[in-house]
């Protein structure tokens, strides 16, 4: 992997804006190269929407970091077009073990039920996701889509205007300026963006450090998450052991509060841990070693005017529960077809403000779920180690506890229950399948629904015919008819429930819009008025 490391991906090179008499403005500049910058902007370039990407690296980040990648997030790289090189490479599981101690305690199963295209969780190091969506890029240059990476530029300076940001970007050969319609950053926990427009994040950070090493071994652990509480190789602690491409296997050992991190990291304190886990016997080398703290916090708004913040720049999580990267990429899936929209006139800027209610929603969600994991997993009281430790106790024998049982709730994708975008609900409709939920996978037509839905705004008849085609507002809203013949039993029980007939408007990013029994023009032409940010004004 040395080489991957190594090697530029987007070397440096003087590019026109430099040279130019007055600063260039571009429509979208994203600040940051890593995974959830790089999504937004495939996205962004496959609706022909000019977007350069700005990032002080040249290259993929170095270490595994995040490593789980959810269905959901697969889902969205599928219709990013690289879906295929995520799975083929990566490790597929689904199946998650518990201990305590040196006992099993349960197993758990996070895609039991059958009909998707894709798995519950991939797991795949970041450089490999980092160099996929760089691949997928030069693939949308090569086809004519206006999107750029420029490495070895960093912004040092930006000014928020009414109508765009100004930004000073240092070069190796000196600084230039540019302009940009709207400014995304996508530049990590620590933001260079966030500290320049003075803003901040509120939450908690936790007293406790993890270890996190990548060790390249052959062992023949089945393909699984393990994860203990008070393992015999970590007294008092907590471990957790995934499997990675490439035989690299991820542990996470607690280290505790009061600690001396960079000697923490150094090889002679790292390897006798993982020798106590492993067994003296087994062969490994260390890849790449990192030490973290617990933080769930977020900034109060992710809009700030032109300015708007995604990933980890917004929003931290523990890594316990694989919130991290999933939640960025599903910032970017929200994001992208609002900014099409108002780029291109069609909505007003006021569209933006759902994103903020969405995606704080989100955030709030993942921020609840992870620090409820944190606090089970490290217990703040004697009380609550007890409480812990009796629940473990009663899960290895009782179904009733192990709901209880919390060792890093994985991703899911939120449900933007409350959203102002959300229009009419038939209640005989499935609940999973409501107004704001994601569209649910299943077979269909030989293929599967969410690739039949694509990118855009999509009409979904089931027992019902819809028009093929639709424009309201400027909008093209594509029609799919699914006979009863088609209706399998799995799209059936996702989408109808008990009922016999419905009809479906779902979102570009593949969450559901609205939905009623029944077809009628003029409450489609409403809802998707709503979906744009144009609620209220007749159709055109």
């Amino acid at each position: 992997m040395t080489k991957l490391f190594e090697t530029p991906l987007y070397p440096y090179q003087s590019s026109p804006d430099q040279r130019a008499a007055v600063p260039v403005r571009h429509p979208v500049v994203i600040i940051g190269a890593g995974p959830v910058g790089l999504a937004l902007a495939i996205d962004l370039a496959q609706s022909d929407v000019p977007v350069l990407v700005l990032d002080d690296n040249d290259k993929v980040s170095f270490g595994s970091r995040a490593i789980c990648f959810a269905k959901r997030s697969l889902e969205i790289m599928d219709r990013l077009g690289c879906g295929d090189m995520f799975v083929d490479k990566g490790v597929v599981w689904n199946l998650g073990k518990v201990f305590f101690g040196d006992r099993q305690v349960y197993e758990f199963n996070l895609l039991p039920e059958q009909g998707h295209k894709r798995p519950a969780f991939i797991n795949l190091q970041q450089y490999y996701c980092e160099l996929y969506l760089v691949e997928r890029i030069r693939a949308l240059q090569t086809a004519g889509k206006p999107v750029e990476i420029r490495g070895g530029n960093t912004v040092t300076a930006l000014e928020r205007k009414v109508d765009h940001t100004h930004l000073t970007i240092d070069t190796r050969d000196g600084a230039y300026e540019l302009e940009a319609d709207w400014l995304i950053a996508c530049d990590g926990a620590g933001s260079p963006t966030r500290h320049m427009l003075g803003l901040d994040f509120v939450g908690r950070v936790f007293e406790d450090n993890f270890l996190i090493a990548d060790v390249i071994m052959k062992a023949d652990f089945p393909t699984e998450r393990w994860f203990w509480f008070d393992p015999p190789f970590n007294k008092g602690q907590s471990a957790l052991l995934h499997k990675q491409p490439d035989g690299v296997w991820r542990i996470d050992l607690q280290l505790g509060w009061d600690i001396d991190k960079e000697e923490e990291k150094r090889p002679e304190k790292v390897i006798p841990r993982l020798k106590q886990m492993l067994g003296e016997d087994v062969e490994f080398e260390l890849e790449w070693v990192s030490i973290y703290t617990f933080q769930c916090r977020r900034m109060e708004k992710f809009r700030h005017g032109r300015v708007i913040f995604a990933g980890d720049s917004a929003h931290q999580v523990s890594p316990f529960g694989a919130r991290g990267a999933n939640s960025g990429f599903q910032d970017a899936d929200n994001l992208a077809w609002k900014l099409k929209l108002i780029l291109n006139g069609t909505a007003p800027e006021t569209l933006l403000d759902s994103y903020d209610a969405e995606r704080i929603y989100a955030a709030d969600e993942n921020i609840l779920n992870s620090s409820r994991s944190t606090d089970f997993i490290t217990p703040k009281s004697e009380i609550s180690r007890i409480f812990r430790d009796a629940v473990l106790d009663l899960a290895e024998h009782f179904d009733f506890a192990r709901p209880l049982v919390n060792s890093g709730r994985l991703s899911l994708p939120s449900t933007y229950d409350g959203s102002p975008l959300n229009g009419p609900d038939d209640p005989a409709l499935p609940r999973r399948t409501r107004p704001g939920a994601p569209a649910a996978d299943a077979p269909l037509d030989e293929d599967w629904m969410l690739n039949r839905l694509g990118t855009g705004f999509v009409l979904l008849g089931f027992g019902v015919d819809v028009p093929q085609n639709m424009t309201v507002h400027g909008v093209r809203v594509r029609g799919i008819s699914i006979s009863d013949q088609a209706l399998n039993p799995m799209l059936a029980e996702r989408y109808l429930g008990s009922a016999k007939n419905a009809v479906y408007l779902i979102r570009p990013d593949q969450h559901v819009g609205a939905r009623w029994l029944r077809f009628n023009e003029i409450d489609v032409q409403a809802a998707l008025a709503r979906l744009i940010g144009r609620n209220g004004e007749h159709a055109q």
